[in-house]
């Protein structure tokens, strides 16, 4: 037994301590229960009240949502052949804070890519709070698979597209090309850029942290495809412009051409051809100026091919017939404090001979008879002044000052080129009216976009100033180097000197417009050639006449477009079999000789 000693210093025994076990157990079991309630209470909070918020949190960690790439739509001729596609590529891109981790890999994969290892450095370290970055765009997929190879971490590849032009130089102008990221940029590429381009679809994966695809979760969306689009070009007859666009440039020295070719009655573009071109698949930063297609963006002064305009206005007006007589001597008449002159005195002509013999004081002459709002008015009704409205991006409206703005020597200038600027495509439309009996119809470069021609000449008018414009290419004319065998040829030779600082300088522009054939006409063409080498000639008909000879007579039989000359079509065949006769006959006479010695075992 225990004692104990009290206050007073007296000894008592020691009494048991008491142990509450029943109090003790109740309060761990409350402890516990407690425990649980606020475990469960956590449970129920992040299962069911915060369910969504934690998911988010889980799946910004794996869930990723990509894009699924999807091609543009592809682009036709007239005929169906491609022109423009889209191949699969692949891109392969990385995640910077997981290269960064490895910088000892960093060689081996600059090395890879082909690029300078401090550019790699550099650009993983500007994105280094990144988890994407692109190393190296739209390549082969062997490619792509050689840098994979190298397992470096944090590199990988995905599928894009890439597009590619068949016709290369030929359509670069038509076509235009696409961006990196496979976005319309110029032509035909841009115009209908919503319709080819299609929806990118969209699907979740889990990645793990390396970045690779573990398991594909749901399809947000499936991606669409972009839209065909079948345009009114030829690539035949596309081709013949281009080729022979480029030999005149080669011959005559000229620093760049135009070349556009319509369907008279439905205002279809067949061919569009400019030089300088450049690869539209392989665009670079350089030569921007080799891009543009001059065709509709390019404004030159008319110069003559204006003048079967002008005298469709005089007939128009009643000024005039085509039996009028022009005295154009002795070459020149005043106009201001300036000279109308032609390039020689010739002498008395009728209406037919002013355009035939492409006379400036002729159509002076003419024009004199009419009214300023007249006149400005006519030029404006076939569609100068205003953009043809084929859609192509970029499109020049042209230059046509209002009537009330032009000086005294304005009028007189116009009527034959100067002082008003078109687009070479304006130039075939109107050509094209003159060819549809004064109907005129809005170009298209889109297959079966047709509207209904517009009357904005009397048919009588059209007709007749075409008959007159086919006299420039027959014997007497100035532009007989236009004329296509067993084809009766409409056109219009011009010769323009180029403005330059507030005049005009010594250098010059050569047109060529025509119609053929003029019975049932079916083609317009202009040819433009910019600044040939005086020293090589400068006028249309020598110029930009073998250009319009040389391709409307490949484009007639690859039409099949039946002769309306039959006399020279006969002639021509008949010429060509004789040359054919004489090419073969030396080789027949030898190997009749041959077959002779070979019968008789060489004896005569």
């Amino acid at each position: 037994m225990k004692f104990r000693r009290d206050r007073n210093g007296t000894v008592r025994p020691r009494g048991r301590a008491q142990f509450d076990l029943r109090g003790r157990l109740k309060l761990i079991v409350g402890v516990l229960g407690a425990c649980g309630v606020i475990l469960v209470a956590r449970a129920v909070d992040l299962q069911l009240v915060d369910n969504a918020y934690y998911q988010q949190k889980a799946d910004s960690r794996f869930l990723r949502e990509i894009p699924i790439p999807t091609s543009r739509g592809m682009i036709t001729d007239r005929n169906g052949e491609p022109l423009a596609v889209s191949s699969p590529v692949d891109s392969v891109w990385g995640n910077p804070q997981e290269l960064l981790k490895h910088p000892d890999r960093l060689p081996e994969l600059a090395e890879a890519l082909g690029v300078p290892l401090d550019h790699l450095e550099r650009r993983l370290a500007q994105r280094a709070d990144k988890e994407f970055v692109y190393l190296k765009r739209r390549i082969n997929p062997s490619e792509a698979e050689a840098i994979l190879a190298h397992k470096v971490p944090g590199v990988f590849s995905q599928r894009e597209f890439r597009r590619f032009y068949p016709q290369g130089e030929a359509l670069a102008h038509v076509l235009g090309f696409t961006n990196i990221d496979d976005a319309g940029q110029e032509g035909v590429e841009l115009a209908f850029d919503e319709w080819l381009r299609g929806t990118p679809g969209a699907q979740k994966v889990i990645r793990d942290r390396r970045g690779r695809i573990v398991e594909n979760v749901d399809l947000v969306r499936a991606a669409q495809p972009g839209k065909d689009l079948t345009l009114s070009i030829d690539r035949r007859v596309q081709y013949l412009a281009h080729r022979e666009l480029r030999a005149t440039l080669e011959r005559t020295g000229a620093s760049a051409g135009s070349a556009v070719v319509m369907d008279i009655a439905t205002g279809e573009i067949l061919a569009m051809a400019n030089l300088p071109t450049y690869n539209p698949n392989a665009v670079t930063g350089e030569h921007r100026d080799a891009r543009r297609n001059r065709s509709v963006t390019d404004l030159i002064e008319p110069g003559s091919t204006i003048k079967p305009i002008t005298v469709a206005a005089g007939l128009s007006a009643g000024v005039i017939t085509p039996h009028t007589i022009f005295d154009t001597n002795p070459g020149w008449i005043p106009n201001g404090r300036y000279r109308t002159t032609d390039h020689r005195n010739l002498g008395v002509l009728d209406t037919t001979g002013v355009i035939t013999k492409s006379s400036n004081i002729g159509t002076s002459r003419i024009v004199e008879k009419l009214d300023n709002a007249y006149f400005h008015d006519y030029l404006a009704s076939l569609g100068f002044g205003r953009s043809t409205g084929s859609g192509f991006p970029g499109e020049a409206s042209g230059l046509l000052p209002p009537a009330a703005n032009w000086s005294g020597t304005s009028k007189q200038t116009m009527s034959y080129g100067y002082g008003l600027s078109v687009t070479p495509l304006q130039i075939a439309r109107a050509y094209a009216t003159l060819a549809n009996h004064g109907r005129a119809v809005r170009p298209t470069l889109v297959k079966g976009q047709h509207e209904e021609p517009e009357q904005v000449m009397d048919a009588g008018v059209a007709d007749t100033v075409l008959k007159m414009m086919q006299t420039v290419t027959e014997p007497g004319g100035t532009a007989i180097q236009a004329a296509i065998p067993g084809y009766h040829v409409a056109g219009k030779t011009g010769t323009a000197r180029k403005a330059s600082g507030g005049g005009y300088s010594r250098r010059y522009v050569s047109f060529f417009a025509g119609v053929v054939p003029v019975e049932h006409p079916r083609f317009s063409m202009v040819v433009v050639i910019d600044d040939p080498d005086p020293a090589k000639g400068i006028y249309g008909g020598a110029v930009a006449g073998p250009v319009f000879q040389k391709t409307m007579d490949g484009a007639l039989r690859l039409m099949d477009v039946p002769p309306d000359d039959i006399e020279t079509w006969l002639a021509e065949q008949a010429k060509q079999q004789e040359k054919e006769r004489a090419r073969t006959a030396p080789r027949q006479a030898a190997a009749s000789t041959a077959s002779t010695a070979a019968t008789t075992g060489g004896r005569p």
